[in-house]
C-alpha cells in the first residue's frame, strides 16, 4: 500500500468552517472563514504598514520555502523582508486550533520519510513531538460496507499489483516517450472492456490511490512521469501539536509583513520592485515562492516578462487538489488502525475512499476524510452540510446507521483559495521533469524562484519546498 507517501496537502483552507453542532449548519452553509490562526510568536507587521527603505532581498510568500530562504539569508547577515498575502505565516502549512486542545493540520500533515530529512532536524530543534503512521496499518471495506475478507483482500491486492505493473511496464518499455494518462495506460494494459463491473471497481480503487498520492486526476496524470522523484526513506510521522511548530521556528525574528497581496514584480539592472495592494517595495533581489496554481492564474504580473521556457513549465505542469474533512465525534466507533480504506461501487469513484484515524495520533475521537482530484474539486461547490452528509453516508454504509452524528467539523476548499489555487503540483500529461528545473531557474541575478513545484527530486513535499528555499537563498548569498 502506497498512499500518502509523498503527500504535501496544502495551503490555507479557504472555506474552512466549523460549528459547535451540526444543528447550526442550515444557518451557516457557505460561511467561509478565510482567516487562519497564527502560531504564537509569529512575526508580522500591521496590514496598513507603509513601505520604507530598501531591502537586500524581498521574499514573496511566507510558506516554508519563503521562510527557509529568509532564514538562511538573515543568518548570513542579509536584510530580508517577507511579504505575505494572508494574515498568517505558513502558506501551505496551516494548523487550526479551533478545537481547544486538539490542533489539526489543514495543510501539510506529514514528514514523509524521516531519514536524512531536513524537517526531521527542524522538528528536533523545535522540540515538536511526532507520531508514526503506518501505511500497512489499514482496515479495508468493500462497496457494501462489510470489512474485506480474505478473498476480497486478495482481489484488492491482485488489482493493485496489476495496476502498478501496468504503469511500471509503460515506463520501462516506452522508448519513444509517447505520454498518455495513467488511466489510459492501465485500461489498455488490463483490457478494460473485458473486465466485470466488480473488477473495474477494484481497479478504480487502485487508481484512486494515485490521485490521493499525487493530487492529480488519473485522466490528466502523466503515465511516464507521475512518480518521478527521489525515493523516500524512513517512517512517515505526524505532529500531534501541529506543523506550525516548524514554520514558527523558522520565522522567529524575521521581518514579515502579512496582508500584503503582491500584484506585480518588476526588475532591471538596478534592482527589483515588488508592488502590493499596500504599496511598492524596493530591493536588490526577490525570491518568488508563489504556488504553481497562482503562477498559472496570472494574478501576479512580471515585468519585463518571464522567459518562454518558464512560461511553458508553468502552463504544462499540473496543480493538483486534495481536500480534507475533519469530523469530531462524541466517541470512537471505528477500527483501531491508522487507515480506513473504502472501495466504493464504480458509480461512486473517488468518493471518501481514504480516511485517517486521528484518534490514534491525538487521543481524540476525530476522523479525517480525504477527497482528491475531480471529486475533491466537485465538492468545493457544495455546502458544508452537503459535504458532511456525504461523508456520513459512507461512514454509515461501513459502520451502520446507528453511529453518532459529528459534533463539529472542519473542511478545506483548496482550489478556491486565491493564494494557492490547488494543493500541490503533479506531472500532467505532456510535462517533464526538466520543466521543474525551468520553473526553478533564476532570471539574471535578480529574480529567484522557490516552492515545492520547483524541486525536481521532492516536489509535493514539505522538505522539497524547504530545500528549494535554501537553494534560492544560496543563489544570492551562498
Amino acid at each position: 500500500m502506497t498512499m500518502h507517501r509523498r503527500r504535501f496537502l496544502t495551503n490555507m483552507g479557504l472555506g474552512l468552517t466549523g460549528m459547535a453542532t451540526l444543528g447550526a449548519l442550515a444557518a451557516c452553509e457557505g460561511n467561509a472563514d478565510e482567516d487562519g490562526p497564527t502560531g504564537e510568536g509569529t512575526p508580522s507587521a500591521p496590514s496598513d504598514s507603509a513601505p520604507s527603505g530598501r531591502s537586500a532581498v524581498i521574499v514573496v510568500g511566507a510558506g516554508i520555502s519563503g521562510l527557509a530562504a529568509a532564514r538562511h539569508l538573515a543568518d548570513k547577515g542579509k536584510d530580508v523582508l517577507v511579504l505575505e498575502a494572508r494574515n498568517r505565516i505558513g502558506g501551505r502549512i496551516w494548523t487550526s486550533e479551533q478545537w481547544a486542545g486538539t490542533p489539526v493540520d489543514l495543510g501539510a500533515s506529514w514528514i514523509h520519510g524521516v531519514d536524512k530529512n531536513p524537517i526531521t532536524d527542524l522538528a528536533a530543534k523545535a522540540g515538536a513531538r511526532t507520531v508514526t503512521t503506518n501505511a500497512d496499518s489499514a482496515t479495508e471495506y468493500v462497496a457494501s460496507g462489510r470489512q474485506a475478507d480474505n478473498a476480497a483482500e486478495q482481489s484488492i491486492q491482485r488489482w493493485r499489483k496489476a495496476t502498478t505493473q501496468a504503469l511500471a511496464s509503460n515506463q520501462d518499455q516506452n522508448d519513444d516517450q509517447k505520454d498518455t494518462s495513467v488511466r489510459s495506460v492501465v485500461e489498455l494494459a488490463l483490457n478494460w472492456p473485458s473486465l466485470s463491473n466488480d473488477d473495474r471497481s477494484l481497479v478504480s480503487f487502485a487508481l484512486n490511490d494515485y490521485e490521493h498520492e499525487y493530487a492529480g486526476g488519473v485522466n490528466d496524470m502523466s503515465g511516464l512521469f507521475f512518480d518521478n522523484g527521489a525515493n523516500i526513506k524512513g517512517r512517515d510521522v505526524l505532529f500531534p501539536g501541529g506543523y506550525h511548530q516548524i514554520t514558527d521556528l523558522l520565522a522567529k525574528g524575521l521581518s514579515v509583513r502579512t496582508e500584503h497581496v503582491v500584484r506585480q514584480i518588476d526588475w532591471n539592472s538596478g534592482g527589483v520592485t515588488v508592488t502590493t495592494d499596500k504599496g511598492a517595495f524596493q530591493g536588490d533581489h526577490v525570491v518568488v515562492t508563489l504556488p504553481l496554481g497562482v503562477l498559472q492564474s496570472g494574478a501576479v504580473k512580471f515585468g519585463p516578462g518571464l522567459p518562454a521556457d518558464k512560461r511553458t513549465a508553468i502552463d504544462k505542469l499540473g496543480m493538483g487538489l486534495l481536500n480534507k474533512c475533519y469530523l469530531r465525534f462524541p466517541k470512537v466507533f471505528w477500527a483501531d488502525t491508522d487507515w480506513l480504506m473504502y472501495a466504493p461501487s464504480l458509480d461512486k469513484y473517488g468518493q471518501w475512499e481514504q480516511w485517517i484515524n486521528v484518534n490514534r495520533a491525538v487521543g481524540q475521537p476525530v476522523l479525517l476524510g480525504f477527497n482528491a482530484a475531480d471529486f475533491g474539486r466537485t465538492i468545493e461547490g457544495w455546502s458544508d452540510a452537503q459535504i458532511v452528509a456525504s461523508a456520513m453516508d459512507t461512514l454509515k454504509t461501513i459502520y451502520g446507521g446507528g453511529i453518532p452524528q459529528p459534533t463539529d467539523f472542519q473542511i478545506t476548499r483548496w482550489a478556491s483559495d486565491p493564494y494557492a489555487r490547488g494543493s500541490y503540483s503533479f506531472y500532467k500529461v505532456g510535462s517533464t521533469p526538466a520543466m521543474r528545473d525551468q520553473l526553478a531557474a533564476r532570471i539574471g541575478d535578480r529574480v529567484h524562484f522557490a516552492g515545492e513545484a520547483t524541486h525536481r527530486d521532492s516536489s509535493a513535499t514539505v522538505h522539497g519546498a524547504y530545500l528549494s528555499g535554501i537553494r534560492a537563498a544560496k543563489e544570492i548569498a551562498g
